[in-house]
């Protein structure tokens, strides 16, 4: 699941500024988000982008397929990625319709216990 720097830069740099696009390295693959929703994935140099009825409006006749073994089906993006304007406009209708990410929690400190002499 490895992926070149080089795609993955391609493909943040082709989606516009509008989508605050950002990414992080995980379990061998890339995972993009925009505004912090979790929008697709990059995975032996391919992009996967979440399914959403949005997006399948957009685009149309979809292919769908797993991002790695035992994932559930993404989009999976070919020759689109070259298109700049039609990506951004993707990563956006994808993000508008996903849920906020939800708060984690944070973690309640362990009681010590004090020992007495």
């Amino acid at each position: 699941m490895a992926n070149d720097p080089d795609f993955i830069n391609y493909v943040c740099d082709q989606v516009g500024d509008r989508c605050e696009l950002s990414f992080r390295h995980m379990f061998g693959g890339t995972t993009l988000y925009s505004r912090g929703k979790v929008v697709a994935l990059i995975c032996d140099n391919q992009l996967f982008v979440k399914p959403t009825n949005a997006g399948r409006s957009y685009i149309g006749e979809v292919t769908e397929a797993p991002a790695y073994e035992g994932a559930k089906n993404f989009f999976l993006i070919g020759d689109e990625i070259d298109d700049g304007e039609w990506l951004t406009e993707l990563i956006a209708i994808t993000e508008h319709e996903l849920p906020r990410p939800k708060p984690k929690r944070q973690k309640k400190k362990a009681k010590q216990e004090v020992s007495e002499p």
